[in-house]
Parts: structure tokens; sequence; C-alpha cells
């Protein structure tokens, strides 16, 4: 079992598809969302994703596919023990 965190960043047409349910329900990954700030204008989520590594990438594939900004995580967009 891999676990990645990445920052997702959608921009105003994307903020009210409910991305994060539907990659989980498309990939066996399991996601935990670390922190997040939505408003009408843009949002962005630290999410964490445990599964297989290759299903990880992916989920991370499709999520840009579908027009999200999908980066690595910093140390500063996650708060340990979140």
């Amino acid at each position: 079992m891999a676990t990645k965190r990445v920052r997702f960043t959608f921009e105003p047409n994307q903020i009210k598809r409910p991305v994060i349910y539907e990659l989980g329900h498309k990939f066996e990954v399991v996601t935990s969302i670390r922190m997040a700030d939505v408003d009408d204008s843009i949002g962005w989520v630290v999410l964490e994703l445990e599964g297989d590594s290759d299903e990880i990438e992916r989920s991370v594939a499709w999520a840009r596919e579908v027009g999200v900004r999908v980066d690595d995580a910093t140390l500063g967009d996650v708060v340990e023990g979140s």
C-alpha cells in the first residue's frame, strides 16, 4: 500500500464537480482530505491518496484529464496529525 499527498487546484468551472468523490469511485484508492479552501472563484485541497502505486498514478492522471491542476503537496501544505 502506497501513500501520496497531492494538492488539487480547481478552476471556477470545476468547483462544484465532485471530483474527489468520482476519483474515489473510479479508482481503488482511499482519499483523505488534509486541508482545503474553497470559494466561488477558486478552490484547492490537499489530499492524501492511499492504494497501489499504479492505481494512485492513474487516478492523478485522470484528475489532470478532467482539468484539475495537480501538484505534489509540500511540507507547508500538510499539517501533521491531521
